[in-house]
């Protein structure tokens, strides 16, 4: 088995936030939030990184983020572009936003070669969760007639933030703790009740238990999912294209209950109790600013975090 390789989510411009998320420096050195996730995975036993960005953003990304993720990683790039799609599709007239998740992967495919775990660029996972998915990738395999996967879970309540919505894959567990379905929340936020969520744009609210377990995309797959994203991709554009063609997303989340549904895989949840942190808004950079901080001033991290 090949030794496990990080993906790194890292095309979107960040729209809520006002730019590029990934570029905006956080730590006590002037670290960004994606820093700390590839030192993390890094000390887990991640020796290769995958980022997928945009070719609008290579250079800028190249000069702030893989220049010095390349002083003891090898990093790999993949490009994210709306015209990557299967032959006789095109982009509908006034799209703009990106694929996907899924489309994100299906992009990095040629350099996806070994099992991967794949995270957000703008979200803080702690050092737990990484462990747990090079672990998992280091010990597990496929079998002939079904795929063995997982994902790291988080307590609702760790993982949402006070300046508005967030979206969240809520997830259900069956007895031996895999993963039965994710259904995608796109938004759900604090008020003075506690946690909901809204399905129909905000007509109607429902209560989520603070402890829902969630997903915050840190998935860990092998090249057999890339695979199943080919099949699928088509399928889910045959419907977007019609229903949503300027803001339909391939989300992971869609092919992973598929293949559930099917039987083609299990999905094994690895918990983290970490809490995550993130620069949705501008008015949560603060609270992350003071968090990594303290963290630091613990000893969990160096400082500077990378020489």
């Amino acid at each position: 088995m090949n030794k496990p390789i990080l993906a790194v989510l890292a095309a979107g411009m960040g729209s809520r936030y006002g730019g590029l998320k990934q570029m905006d420096p956080v730590g006590p050195n002037g670290e960004f939030i994606i820093d700390y996730s590839i030192y993390d995975a890094h000390r887990a036993g991640f020796e290769t990184v995958v980022f997928i960005i945009k070719h609008e953003i290579e250079e800028a990304f190249k000069a702030t983020v893989g220049s010095r993720v390349a002083s003891y990683m090898e990093v790999r790039y993949a490009f994210q572009q709306l015209d990557m799609l299967p032959a006789g599709y095109s982009i509908p007239e006034g799209r703009v936003k990106p694929w996907g998740t899924s489309h994100a992967l299906l992009c990095a495919k040629e350099v996806l070669d070994a099992p991967f775990a794949v995270i957000n660029s703008d979200d803080y996972y702690g050092p737990e969760a990484f462990q747990a998915a090079y672990d998992f990738l280091s010990s597990t395999d496929d079998e002939t007639d079904k795929c063995h996967y997982a994902m790291v879970g988080y307590w609702l309540k760790n993982t949402v933030t006070e300046s508005g919505s967030v979206a969240r894959g809520v997830c259900d567990l069956d007895e031996n703790g895999c993963l039965t379905r994710v259904t995608e929340h796109t938004q759900i936020e604090t008020y003075p009740g506690g946690i909901r969520t809204t399905l129909d744009g905000g007509a109607t609210w429902s209560d989520l238990d603070q402890d829902t377990l969630v997903s915050m995309n840190l998935w860990c797959f092998r090249p057999s999912f890339v695979r199943e994203l080919e099949v699928e991709f088509p399928a889910f554009l045959d419907k977007a294209l019609v229903e949503n063609p300027l803001k339909g997303e391939f989300f992971l989340p869609l092919t992973v209950t598929e293949m559930l549904q099917r039987g083609m895989a299990d999905i094994k949840v690895l918990s983290s109790r970490d809490k995550w942190y993130g620069v949705t808004y501008k008015a949560d950079r603060p609270g992350v600013v003071a968090a990594l901080q303290r963290k630091t001033d613990e000893g969990l991290y160096p400082s500077p975090l990378v020489k």
